[in-house]
């Protein structure tokens, strides 16, 4: 999840009955949905014994303090491994991994019925996910073709706050309200519904 320390592990196995010696090469970079790297944020090499048969786990944490300033709004991390086995010609393997980020920040909850011609109030809740307080917070909610701004108080880390947002349907059938949440850490987390508007 976005704002918290990345946890991997790499499984080696030895499929063999020798002995095996195996250098891994680790590095993981935050990169754009192209694969194109924007920066680098770990770098690693570690040696491992496999016996015959043998598997083992190597454990790989990525702390939020190392890729928070380089993440892009496409939140993608990409992390390779070149596991080497020594002594054996050169034998190499790359295993390679993309991890998208979740957002949890936006929760938008509705009324259980919401009718033509009739106020209507939605509570928007959004969060910071951060181990760090966030400022200069905004909510873009676009319905109805129209898009109203809204300027939000800092929050504190990992705080949750919410605000109630009231409009008025003007017609009958699916309705979409779309909400995007900034501030001066990070930006454009989405959240959507599809409201059902029935007849009055």
């Amino acid at each position: 999840v976005f704002g918290k320390d990345i946890n991997l592990i790499l499984v080696l196995s030895n499929l063999s009955s020798d002995r095996k010696s195996v250098r891994v090469d680790m590095s993981a970079s935050t990169i754009l949905y192209t694969r194109r790297t924007v920066a680098e944020i770990l770098k690693a090499a570690t040696s491992v014994e496999l016996g015959p048969k043998q598997g083992k786990h190597i454990r790989v944490k990525i702390p939020y303090t190392h890729y928070g300033k380089y993440l892009t709004t496409d939140k993608r991390i990409q992390v390779t491994a070149l596991c080497e086995v020594m002594r054996s010609r050169g034998l190499k393997l790359l295993v390679e991994k993309t991890i998208i980020l979740e957002d949890t920040n936006i929760i938008i909850k509705l009324p259980r019925r919401v009718v033509v011609n009739k106020a209507v109030s939605l509570e928007i809740s959004y969060a910071n996910p951060l181990p760090e307080p966030v400022s200069r917070c905004v909510l873009l909610v676009t319905l109805m073709n129209q898009q109203v701004k809204i300027n939000l108080a800092r929050l504190a880390p990992r705080e949750r706050s919410k605000i109630y947002f009231e409009f008025t349907p003007r017609r009958a059938g699916p309705l979409q309200l779309q909400v995007d949440f900034s501030c001066d850490k990070f930006s454009h987390v989405k959240g959507f519904v599809t409201i059902a508007v029935a007849p009055a």
